[in-house]
């Protein structure tokens, strides 16, 4: 039943988001998705698109980043929230990634996920965005419709991740998650979630 159900879900969400979904993040560079990336937590996508559109033309390297007047830049994402911290977090990035990486952004999950302002998620959304590497970046949207759809009972963010990860063909993991964040973004919403038009409600908890 649950690979039924896996492949029905799967079927159902390519249907609506394509074989190749992407983040809904502007950007031309790696660096650029990072800080994009970091600029995201507890705001919208649209909205750091906005602050991006100055921002990225002023900060073309990762070195512009590292030198940084941080008053200035505090003042250049302020709407994007909690931007002490975010300003804070992409200068110190930036540095590290200058004296202990020679300016190459690492692929590897594990030791970005060390890195100033890098947790899994956004670790695993910049490999998996950027190179297209297999990846669970689990956000609150992926935490909600997994549970919704009984692919996971926890709240845990690497539980879920793991529960995933057998779930799921490990080709399909990126592709999968880029698909649920723009379900529950749009459709399985955490208020009044479109459940008259899904297809697969009839595999939630919630519907």
């Amino acid at each position: 039943m649950q690979s039924e159900k896996v492949d029905k879900v799967f079927t159902y969400l390519t249907r609506l988001y394509g074989k190749d979904p992407r983040c809904e993040l502007e950007y031309s560079t790696a660096i650029d998705l990072l800080v994009a990336i970091i600029l995201s937590a507890q705001c919208t996508d649209k909205r750091v698109n906005i602050v991006t559109r100055d921002l990225f033309k002023k900060y073309k390297t990762i070195a512009d980043y590292a030198n940084a007047d941080i008053d200035v830049f505090e003042k250049e994402i302020y709407s994007t929230g909690f931007y002490k911290n975010k300003s804070k977090n992409i200068i110190a990035l930036c540095k590290v990634i200058e004296t202990d990486f020679g300016g190459e952004i690492p692929r590897d999950i594990e030791i970005l996920s060390t890195m100033p302002g890098i947790g899994r998620k956004t670790a695993s959304v910049f490999v998996a965005e950027f190179h297209k590497d297999p990846a669970v970046a689990v956000d609150t949207h992926v935490i909600r419709v997994a549970n919704r759809l009984g692919f996971t009972e926890s709240l845990n963010p690497i539980q879920i991740e793991r529960d995933l990860k057998q779930i799921f063909d490990r080709e399909n993991w990126a592709r999968y998650h880029f698909q649920v964040v723009l379900f529950g973004r749009y459709m399985c919403t955490a208020k009044n979630p479109k459940c008259a038009t899904c297809e697969i409600k009839h595999y939630c908890k919630n519907a």
